[in-house]
């Protein structure tokens, strides 16, 4: 008996605060948007610059973080370049539209190189794939490989 009492009574409060058929629903909070783009080789990274640039464009309030690793490193270091020309000039142009470019330093460890190898534009994580897994696990990126 007195759950019955408990359920009318919910029912009651129920129904006394629910919005009219009518009533337009309240606004959602906008989710952002949080990709975390994994480049491993730098062979695609040109193409992996033209995706982030037409992501940009196609969803301006998008949060991008570029994550290297292993050979996926080259481009992001000091003088880099490839048929087109140096990559540092769109890095810092990704950069200025709030993309955030980072290098994995066990990499640059293994390689024997410094922070210094890295052009201005990328930071340097303490593991490329630790940062990957954080970004997906505790902040909500979504990952995507070119």
């Amino acid at each position: 008996m007195k759950l019955t009492l408990m359920l009318a009574l919910w029912l009651a409060v129920c129904s006394l605060t629910a919005a009219p058929a009518n009533a337009a629903a309240p606004a959602q909070a906008e989710v952002q948007e949080k990709v975390v783009y994994h480049i491993n080789d730098a062979s695609v990274a040109r193409t992996a610059l033209r995706n982030i640039e037409n992501h940009l464009n196609a969803s301006p309030g998008v949060r991008i973080v570029v994550v290297t690793h292993g050979k996926g490193i080259d481009f992001l270091l000091n003088d880099a370049k490839d048929d087109k020309g140096a990559f540092e000039p769109q890095v810092a142009g990704l950069k200025d539209r709030g993309v955030t470019f980072d290098v994995c330093r066990n990499t640059l460890k293994g390689r024997k190189l410094d922070d210094s190898a890295v052009i201005m534009e990328a930071q340097v994580v303490p593991s490329g794939v630790a940062e990957i897994g954080r970004l997906q696990a505790r902040e909500g990126y979504v990952y995507l490989k070119p």
